[in-house]
């Protein structure tokens, strides 16, 4: 049965516009993305298989060109615009943040860091970087590996945060196992980085933890 011929509240597009965007499945999130099914299936019906093929809304958002591409009723015109509707989101988040003092909405850091974090397949160590009424500067990913004290180099945040002439700063990593916890190493290079920078008056004001769930401030756990 085509959706145009289901009853009007079970529709995706007329759902979301009734319920609002958080009421849709994410097999109807992903049937407004294609628009249109393919032959013997409805846009809902494929979109449950595109889902089923890549394992879940997450694999589909993280999948390559060349992964996207290879499940049925996809393409490159869909690859592209998925990429720049993830864009899209990314810097709506970023300007969420410039409008104002980011430290009054502590939620909407954590989302930025989480969506630019998340989807790495290795460990990214990156610093928001703030000005004296902490205010977002720029965001840099500054070291790639296993986040320890032989990969994070404090001279080299202390470069980036006086090039920058930043006041303050939010330290920031992935875990890509997915889980959020913070370890002893983070606990240590937290320490290190805070007092090394410390010496040029740049304070650190929290160490955030990105997994798969909410993210984890090393700061409200009392781990700095």
């Amino acid at each position: 049965m085509a959706i145009s011929d289901w009853p009007a509240e079970e529709r995706p597009r007329e759902k979301l516009i009734q319920r609002g965007a958080a009421a849709l499945t994410d097999a109807e999130l992903v049937a407004i993305f294609l628009r249109t099914g393919v032959t013997g299936m409805s846009a809902v019906d494929l979109a449950r298989q595109v889902l089923q093929d890549l394992g879940g809304l997450r694999q589909l958002l993280q999948a390559d060109q060349k992964q996207f591409c290879a499940v049925h009723g996809l393409g490159q015109a869909k690859f592209v615009q998925l990429q720049a509707t993830l864009e899209m989101a990314r810097r709506h988040m970023e300007q969420e943040l410039d409008r104002g003092d980011a430290l009054t909405n502590p939620d909407a850091v954590r989302r930025y860091l989480s969506a630019r974090l998340r989807d790495h397949h290795q460990e990214v160590f990156a610093c928001l970087f703030l000005d004296n009424k902490h205010r977002i500067i720029t965001f840099e990913e500054l070291f790639y590996g296993t986040i320890d004290g032989a990969s994070v180099h404090p001279r080299e945040v202390v470069k980036r945060a006086l090039a920058h002439n930043a006041a303050a700063l939010i330290l920031a990593h992935n875990h890509p196992s997915g889980i959020a916890e913070p370890s002893r190493a983070d606990q240590s290079i937290t320490r290190r980085l805070s007092d090394a920078l410390a010496l040029v008056d740049v304070r650190v004001l929290d160490h955030i933890v990105v997994g798969d769930g909410p993210a984890v401030s090393l700061a409200e756990r009392g781990l700095m």
